[in-house]
């Protein structure tokens, strides 16, 4: 983490380092403006003149900045200041699902609001012609009130025409070992429906 405590980005005073990811670095931060704590995400210093980083966190700012709904971490603004570019996004309070799966396995009470919420949270994104691809745990907030919130659109992709994505491949969600939802597997342990086949009657 490379931002110190303290410094400033635009209106912004870096609080504290909240974490890292494969695009950015997460700050609390306060905005002195609106006298209101928020997240600070920027580029590592070692990409901040990669011209395709920054896209990408221009990418996820767009994207943002596209849906508005309770399930979905919201952005408040885009900052360039002093060198680097940031998204200022929402504050949320609370730990990952990642957090909590490490007590244990969810009871079904409390795995059915989660799930029902990410579900929502999805549709509204599906329904703006843009899927997530990266959807695991690590990326979903719980609030103590019982919100759930998805998190880091950073690699997010719009739908084309045909309602597919334009290369599956890419999306990290097919590749990457880690557990995901919605659909998505490590590549072990597959869940699967039970066969249809016809039904055979009593002789």
């Amino acid at each position: 983490m490379m931002v110190a405590s303290g410094s400033r980005l635009g209106p912004y005073e870096i609080l504290s380092p909240l974490g890292a990811g494969g695009i950015g670095e997460v700050y609390r931060a306060r905005d002195t403006n609106l006298n209101r704590e928020v997240a600070i995400k920027v580029l590592p210093e070692t990409y901040r003149v990669d011209l395709d980083r920054l896209a990408r966190l221009r990418h996820e700012a767009q994207v943002l900045a596209s849906l508005n709904h309770p399930n979905i971490a919201a952005i408040y603004g885009f900052e360039q200041s002093n060198g680097v570019t940031a998204l200022v996004l929402e504050l949320v309070e609370g730990p990952t699902l990642a957090d909590r799966l490490e007590q244990g396995p969810l009871a079904v009470d409390e795995a059915l609001p989660i799930s029902c919420q990410i579900a929502v949270a999805l549709e509204a994104a599906h329904d703006r012609g843009i899927i997530h691809r990266d959807l695991k745990p690590a990326n979903i907030k719980l609030r103590p009130d019982g919100t759930v919130k998805v998190l880091d659109f950073g690699l997010a992709k719009s739908l084309e025409r045909t309602g597919l994505p334009s290369d599956l491949t890419e999306s990290p969600t097919v590749l990457s070992p880690a557990p995901t939802l919605a659909g998505g597997h490590s590549g072990h342990g597959r869940v699967h429906g039970p066969r249809a086949g016809p039904r055979q009657g009593r002789r």
